[in-house]
């Protein structure tokens, strides 16, 4: 909107409050998704476009989203030798070449540096760039043949690419990250882990009461033997008759 002020200052929408799948940066108009897993298709969004005039004035269009059906396993990492926040910066222009270069649709997944900390992307001169790419008839294009036609072209991408950064750029192949377990499959393992722990303890505890008893019905039996040998007076036979009675009766005779 050409005007100024208030009139020129444009904010951007969903109609019919379409925002289970997807949502709208309402000052850049931006659209990103929030929910479409296990979903494919096109789907048709109505933007509409508002100024703060007084006399507020509005305009709707239509916007097609194609989502396709992908795998993490066709994901392809692409490391500049470049800080991230450059990178960031850049990106179209870096997504450009490597269509160019490709020559097929090539979707961003993710740009990122190797480091933790969030300084890293000032600091730290290499950028990892996770890209996806499809074909005309938009089917993802398989992990290796991306690999080996960036091998081939690699040295057109990287004098392109040093045309945009305005430095001598490396591009090299990297290797995914590993994926993170989901917090469900956490809460799988430490459960199990719990459960198991419990197991064990129960079946150490059944086994130590059953050995301290098998070792009480033993033990009377064991001292009452031992104390016979050293002329105990007051062991009993195996009717329950005192013993003592017969040594005293010995002792008499």
């Amino acid at each position: 909107d050409p005007d100024s002020g208030d009139n020129g200052l444009v904010l951007y929408s969903l109609v019919n409050h379409q925002t289970n799948e997807f949502d709208i940066n309402e000052n850049t108009g931006e659209i990103f998704t929030v929910s479409v897993a296990g979903k494919a298709g096109t789907f048709y969004l109505e933007v509409q476009a508002a100024d703060h005039g007084t006399r507020r004035l509005t305009a709707r269009t239509t916007v097609n989203v194609t989502v396709d059906s992908s795998s993490s396993s066709n994901i392809v990492v692409v490391v500049l030798n470049q800080q991230t926040n450059v990178v960031e910066r850049n990106i179209a222009e870096v997504k450009r070449v490597l269509e160019d270069k490709l020559g097929w649709n090539v979707y961003i997944v993710d740009v990122y540096s190797n480091e933790l900390e969030r300084k890293a992307r000032s600091s730290t001169d290499e950028t990892h760039i996770e890209i996806m790419a499809f074909d005309e008839a938009h089917q993802e294009v398989p992990a290796q043949d991306v690999k080996r036609k960036l091998k081939e072209q690699s040295g057109n991408i990287e004098a392109e690419l040093e045309k945009v950064f305005s430095t001598s750029v490396t591009a090299a192949i990297g290797e995914p990250p590993a994926a993170s377990a989901s917090p469900e499959l956490i809460a799988a393992i430490v459960l199990s882990v719990v459960l198991a722990c419990t197991f064990i303890a129960f079946l150490v505890y059944v086994l130590l009461d059953v050995k301290r008893k098998r070792y009480t019905e033993l033990r009377p039996n064991n001292q009452a033997e031992s104390m016979e040998g050293i002329d105990n007076p007051w062991a009993m036979d195996k009717n329950g008759s005192l013993k003592s009675l017969e040594k005293l009766e010995h002792t008499n005779n």
